[in-house]
């Protein structure tokens, strides 16, 4: 179902959405998607995040969303650097964004504010340095 959640088009604008927030920071975001979320949501979050070597980037700047699509569950997880300097309740700021577009069922709007929202700060703390970044972990968007 992960897979079949967004179509060919959706994922399209969700990589999109993905390269023009990274175009403007130094900072990686990354989409997982699984079915089910068998432990604690945070918990597989790090869990992902570890996996996908999201903790590898230089200033501790990579933003994961990860959702458990047949659980209805999402958590979003900042690393060290992005979470140090944000808001205690950014992430809980964008997680209700996105919630109110998953109620209606526009999955992939939801995402898109979510990941522009990310982008937001992460441009404003972590700006791109033609010089150094390279954004270039791995697939923007991957499945469980």
């Amino acid at each position: 179902m992960a897979e079949k959640l967004f179509s060919k088009e959706d994922k399209a604008k969700i990589v999109a959405a993905i390269v023009q927030a990274e175009t403007r920071t130094s900072g990686e975001i990354q989409v997982h998607l699984e079915n089910h979320c068998k432990a604690d949501v945070l918990d597989r979050a790090l869990e992902v995040f570890e996996k996908l070597k999201m903790h590898k980037t230089r200033f501790r700047n990579g933003v994961l969303f990860y959702i458990a699509v047949e659980d209805h569950t999402f958590a979003i997880l900042g690393d060290k650097g992005i979470n140090d300097v944000v808001p205690d309740h950014y992430w809980d700021d964008i997680k209700d964004a996105m919630l109110v577009h998953f109620k209606e069922r526009h999955f992939t709007e939801g995402l898109i504010e979510g990941i522009h929202m990310a982008g937001e700060q992460l441009a404003e703390h972590f700006p791109y340095d033609q010089k150094g970044d390279t954004n270039e972990l791995s697939n923007d968007i991957s499945f469980g």
